[in-house]
Order: structure tokens, then C-alpha cells, then sequence
């Protein structure tokens, strides 16, 4: 590509006002440019500027004016300097004049980047940022910790108590625990907030709603992000706020290649095609396989098709999980092989730790994921590869798709994403995000204080609700349940059939309390109880849940490794534990801990199995166990560490926050030390100490 041409060619792009044309073929030229590691001529920077990618300027050989720019767009991101492009600069100042915004970006945009200077320059008491998933939860905490740990409490887990200045960061679902305690939010952020959307995500919405809603009324501003939303339906959501539809402003080039035209559907072609592209020497590559059997299918290939390597990572890293899993593991198959697996079931610490070897020259090379890649990291890759155009049992979406190819390319790393089809790609269409009321939400609204986001019918539903459940709880109850938060299940319709079925027949409620026992041979009956009030909640049969339930109730006494062979008689492999185990520690422990309030007004006020209900949150392992594994700590090097008496994770008020005090007292080489860690588990430890230290020194640097 010659320079001086190509920037003609970009001079005429932006000269007739095809700006996106003419910042793309920059893009590219800035790419041959790092490739061949070319200096920039004075003319580049010239286009640099007149294109908004301030960040992309090089200083050494830019004039004054340049210079000016480069300075005049920089902004305090929190412990450092860097510089934005335009549009990010835009947004920013939107923000910090106390405006309300929706931004709908790239996924190379850099919309989080934003919160970091919003927070720097103003210094707000509180905010509360709503991440989509809990890998998505630890990212942005140790983005945050390292930057602010020294201003502000950082809070990611239920029960840690709140600061004078604090950034909370949840899913959804965690919010609720905190509404009380919160009296103003200076600035509550949604991250990737067309989750609120039925269309988008059914099973997230109606809580997703509820949280929007309730943190709204104490949040003085309000940013709220996404991907790829062309329009913004009227809703009471973001009535107020101003949509900023930047989709046009890419920082990086996607360079779309499609030989599923050439496989012709061929399976066995396209087979070979993929190991083709991931053989490639060091190349990063994504490979969005769309549903777990296609996953299973990949598997196979790789096993098949490509050599075990030998690096000190990945061999490390598989003989690590053939130890502490299973021994005939799959996944410990690809890792032997350079290749990781991401899926939104498995452990969290298996996933943080997938990703961080992915970011290393001689770590992973690939990771194959379902759609828990585009949701739940912000990892991105030289190359991108669309196997199945599928999401779960459903077709890929256009607006999903998008979603996955913008995991193409990144700032200062990939100028160009390479995108490869091995199946055809859903229809260009654009996408408007419409965010309705959730009929399954109307058992925790109040007629008055929601009053002006309901419709009539929808307030006649509350008031009846109000009604109904107040004659079978009692008015004081029905009160108390609203102004405490008491009930988790949002779904008037259930909440009032489990109480009815309490007050109709309280004699099939005896037994309630025998899920307090220390035998778990006594739970079945009330366990199968429970699990029929709701029918299609469970997307797997009955019996294999309280098997596991009882299974891992010896999480914390027994080898995680023999749980999982233990289960194999009962038809539970590997993949299906961890869905089990995520099944019984959100949904189940959900729905008992409804079941138990409603309970002692109904039933019997002496039995309460909070206790119970409590240890199966957290999947039977003390407490700070639990959540150290969302901080990249997997619990058989906590259970290490416990045995070697530097922490005694069994001590009744060894809640995360002092364990996480405690982890700094000793410090990491003492823990490194523990003769029973071996090679990877040192490594595990020093990823962990990582996300809880700040950092001595952090130098400026650019906004991606």
C-alpha cells in the first residue's frame, strides 16, 4: 500500500463526507504500517486527526497542532493519562455536564474506558455498575481495584460492608441485597442494557427490569451501554436520557472473509477449514461454535487433527485440571493442545484463568466458546471464526452476530480483526431495542410509587395481587415482604400459588424443617416438593438436581474430583455438574429462600431454614470460599490453604472482606510457600494476589 496514494484516497473519502469509508482504508494502512514497522509520515497524522483516532497519533514526528490535539483529548482514566479519540471525548463531557446517556457503540469502542475518567475527574460517593454476567463482574473489579482500591471499597459480593466512597459491581441480581443500605447512587451504570429487552434475553429481563427500576429512583445520573442498537423504542426506561448512536465510529477494521461459500455445507471441509485457520502459527483466534454440542464436535477435531504442544502454560495448565476434575477431561485434552473452551457453566476461576492464558504469546492460541464469550469478557482476538450461526436452539440474530465479529481487532493489538464464516450469517437488519414492563415482574411493584410506568390493566393486576396475597399473609406481612424485599420471584402468579398451596394444605408443609437436618437423606422429600411448584424452571429432570444438591453438600469435606466421579452412576458427566451446581446455587436456593419466608407466615413462624438455605448459596463452602472463586481462587487451593493454618476459612466471621485482609497481611509469597501447592496452583495464586494488590506504579497509556 503506498502511503502518500492511500492518503489521497483518504482525503477524497473525507472530502465527500464518507468518513467511515475513509477511516477504515486508514485503519488498514495503519495496519501495513505496524506490520512492517514503518514510521509515520507527518501526512498520516494529518488523516489521524481529521478522523477522530486521537489515541493513534504518533508524537515523535507530529507537528504542533498534533501535538495540541493529542494533549487537548486526554483525560485521567485513574492513576494515569491517556488520550480518547473523538466521540469517546464526547460522551465524556456529556457526563461529566450531568446529562443522562444511552450509548449504543462498537464492541472496539471503548465505553467502559469512559466510567474510568467519569470516576477520576469526579469523584462521586457512589456508584453501581450492573455487568451482565459474573466473569464480566471480576474483569471490571480488578480494572477498578487497581486504579481507585485506594479511594473507594470496591464491593462485588453480598455482605461486604459499604465505605464512604464505593463502586459496586453486580449482576443484577445482587443488587437487591444492597437497595436499603444505598441512599444516593451518583452515577449507576448498565452495562450492555439491552439485556432488559424480552427479545434479547427472556430469561434476564423481567430482573434486569426490576434493577433498573429500583436503583433508578435513588440514581442521580444515569449510563447505560450496549453494542449495535440502531434505534431506542419509547420506553419509561430511558425516557429522560439522551441516545448516542456511534456505531459508525470503529477503531478497528473488520476484514470478513466467507468460505462457507466454497464448503457448500460440506461438514467434513468445513472440519478440516477450521484446523486449517487455528494451526496458523501464534495467530489469537475466537471460534463461536453457537450451542455446547457443537462445542463437543470441535472437541473432537482438535483431539484428532492437531499435535500436543509443549508449553509450560498449557501443559501445566491440563495436567492441573486432570488432577482437580477428571482425569479423562476433555477440556485438559485441548489445553495439552494450545485450545481453551469458554462456556457460562463451568467454574468461574476455570474461565478468568482460560482467558488470562489466551492474552499470553505462548498461552492458549484458541478458545472455543458459546455465546457466554460476547457477554461475559471483553477479550478480543486477531481472528474471529463463525462456525454455527446458531444461539443455543435458536438462530443467530444479525444483532448478536455483530456482537460476536466485534470481538475482531482491538486498539494498539489488532488493527484488522479477521472475521472467517463457516456457516452463512444471519440477515443485515437493524436492530431497535424495545424494553417493555414484564408482566413477571408486577409481584414486587407498587401501585403508587410505579404508578407512571404501568399501564391501567397492569395496575389493576398489583392492586388484585396486593389483595389476594394480603388476605392469605396479612396486611403487616404484605408490607413488610414489599418494604424489606423479603421475596427473590418477582412472578405474582407463583408467589400467590405457593401461598395459596401452604394455606390450602399447611399438613404436606410438616416436613419443612427437615432441610435443617445434617443428614442430607432427609431432604428429598421437601426438596421434590419445592421443585414441582415450578415446573418448567429446571431444564433437567428432577432427580439429577437433588442428587447433585446432596452431592455437593460435601463440597468443602470431600475432593471435588471424587464428587464428580461419584456422580457418573447417576448419568451426571463433568459439563452437566457445573450446570447442576450453578442450578442449585442461584435458582433453587432462590426459590427455598421465598418458600421459607412465606413459610413462617403461613405455616409455622418457629421454622426457619435460613441457615440451610444460606450454605447452599454458596454451593456448601464457607462463605469467602465461595466468593474467592469469583476472584480467581478455585476451592481445592483454599482448602490448601486452610490445611496449612495460614487461613482459617471455618472461622464463623471470616467473611470475604476480612479474608481478603487477611490475604494482604500474609502476602504472596508466604501462601507461594505452602508445600502442598504445586507449579499451576502457585501460578493460580500469584493471578489471584494480582486482582486484590494495586499496582506500585501505573504509567499513562492510551484508551482501549
Amino acid at each position: 500500500m503506498d502511503i502518500f496514494d492511500t492518503c489521497f484516497e483518504i482525503n477524497d473519502l473525507l472530502s465527500m463526507q464518507s468518513e467511515v469509508a475513509g477511516r477504515n482504508l486508514l485503519i488498514r494502512l495503519l495496519a501495513d504500517l505496524d506490520r512492517t514497522k514503518q514510521e509515520y509520515p507527518q501526512v498520516v497524522n494529518h488523516m489521524i486527526r481529521a478522523t477522530g483516532l486521537f489515541p493513534y497519533l504518533r508524537l515523535e514526528n507530529a507537528s504542533w497542532d498534533q501535538r495540541y490535539v493529542h494533549q487537548a483529548y486526554e483525560a485521567d482514566v485513574g492513576r494515569g493519562v491517556a488520550t480518547l479519540h473523538r466521540e469517546q471525548s464526547n460522551v465524556l463531557a456529556k457526563l461529566l455536564d450531568g446529562k443522562n446517556i444511552a450509548v449504543s457503540a462498537p464492541t472496539s469502542f471503548g465505553k467502559s474506558f469512559i466510567i474510568d475518567a467519569f470516576i477520576a475527574a469526579k469523584r462521586p460517593d457512589n456508584v453501581v455498575i450492573i455487568v451482565p454476567t459474573i466473569a464480566l463482574m471480576d474483569e471490571t473489579r480488578r480494572r477498578l481495584f487497581k486504579k481507585f482500591s485506594e479511594e473507594y471499597t470496591i464491593i462485588t459480593a453480598p455482605d461486604t460492608r459499604l465505605a464512604d466512597k464505593n463502586i459496586l459491581i453486580f449482576p443484577q441480581e445482587r443488587a437487591f441485597g444492597y437497595l436499603p443500605l444505598l441512599e444516593v447512587i451518583d452515577l449507576l451504570v448498565v452495562d450492555e442494557f439491552y439485556k432488559a429487552s424480552q427479545k434479547h434475553d427472556p430469561q434476564r429481563a423481567p430482573s434486569l427490569v426490576k434493577a433498573i427500576l429500583k436503583l433508578s429512583k435513588k440514581a442521580n445520573q444515569r449510563y447505560y451501554l450496549a453494542p449495535n442498537i440502531k434505534e431506542l423504542g419509547e420506553n419509561s426506561f430511558t425516557r429522560d436520557m439522551e441516545f448516542l448512536e456511534l456505531l459508525d465510529f470503529n477503531t478497528v477494521y473488520l476484514d470478513i472473509n466467507e468460505p462457507y461459500k466454497e464448503l457448500g455445507g460440506d461438514e467434513v471441509k468445513k472440519g478440516e477449514k477450521l484446523i486449517e485457520l487455528i494451526s496458523r502459527d501464534s495467530q489469537k483466534t475466537l471460534i463461536y461454535a453457537g450451542t455446547y454440542t457443537e462445542i463437543n464436535k470441535i472437541s473432537d477435531l482438535v483431539t484428532e487433527h492437531m499435535p500436543i504442544r509443549d508449553s509450560i502454560y498449557t501443559s501445566s495448565f491440563a495436567r492441573w485440571l486432570r488432577q482437580n476434575y477428571q482425569s479423562d477431561w476433555v477440556l485438559a485434552d485441548l489445553a495439552d493442545r494450545g485450545i481453551g473452551v469458554h462456556n457460562g457453566s463451568m467454574h468461574r476461576c476455570l474461565s478468568q484463568l482460560q482467558v488470562k492464558l489466551f492474552e499470553y504469546e505462548d498461552g492458549f492460541d484458541s478458545i472455543v466458546s458459546t455465546s457466554s464469550i460476547i457477554e461475559g469478557v471483553n477479550t478480543s482476538a486477531q481472528n474471529v471464526v463463525i462456525w454455527r450461526s446458531k444461539l443455543g436452539g435458536n438462530n443467530l440474530t444479525d444483532f448478536s452476530y455483530k456482537n460476536i465479529i466485534g470481538r475482531g481487532g482491538r486498539m494498539f493489538k489488532y488493527f484488522v480483526g479477521n472475521i472467517y464464516l463457516l456457516d452463512a450469517p444471519p440477515k443485515s437488519e437493524e436492530t431497535q431495542l424495545e424494553i417493555e414492563f414484564p408482566d413477571k415482574i408486577l409481584g414486587t411493584l407498587d401501585e403508587h410509587q410505579d404508578a407512571d410506568q404501568l399501564t391501567e390493566l397492569q395496575l389493576e393486576r398489583i392492586i388484585e395481587f396486593r389483595t389476594q396475597m394480603s388476605s392469605i399473609v396479612g396486611a403487616e406481612n404484605f408490607t413488610r415482604i414489599k418494604r424489606e424485599n423479603l421475596l427473590q420471584d418477582s412472578d405474582a402468579d407463583f408467589l400467590l400459588r405457593l401461598a395459596m398451596d401452604m394455606k390450602e394444605s399447611p399438613e404436606e408443609w410438616r416436613g419443612f424443617g427437615y432441610l435443617n437436618s445434617k443428614n442430607p437423606q432427609e431432604w428429598d422429600a421437601m426438596l421434590y416438593r419445592v421443585l414441582k411448584l415450578k415446573p418448567g424452571n429446571w431444564d433437567t429432570p428432577y432427580k439429577k438436581l437433588v442428587t447433585a444438591t446432596k452431592a455437593i453438600s460435601d463440597n468443602w469435606g470431600t475432593d471435588l474430583s471424587k464428587i464428580i466421579s461419584s456422580l457418573k452412576d447417576d448419568g451426571i458427566d463433568i459439563e452437566e455438574f457445573f450446570k447442576l451446581e450453578r442450578t442449585v446455587t442461584f435458582k433453587l436456593s432462590a426459590l427455598l429462600s421465598d418458600t421459607n419466608e412465606l413459610h413462617k407466615m403461613i405455616v409455622d413462624p418457629t421454622i426457619d431454614i435460613s441457615a440451610f438455605i444460606g450454605k447452599m448459596s454458596r454451593a456448601f463452602l464457607p462463605s469467602a470460599v465461595y466468593h474467592l472463586e469469583e476472584y480467581g481462587l478455585p476451592r481445592m487451593i483454599s482448602r490448601k490453604i486452610h490445611t496449612s493454618g495460614l487461613v482459617n476459612f471455618e472461622e464463623p466471621n471470616m467473611d470475604l472482606s476480612r479474608t481478603l485482609e487477611r490475604f494482604k497481611e500474609v502476602g504472596v509469597n508466604a501462601v507461594s510457600k505452602i508445600e502442598t501447592l504445586d507449579l499451576f496452583d502457585r501460578y493460580v495464586v500469584r493471578f489471584f494476589f494480582d486482582g486484590i494488590t494495586p499496582d506500585e506504579e501505573m504509567t499513562g497509556g492510551h484508551a482501549h
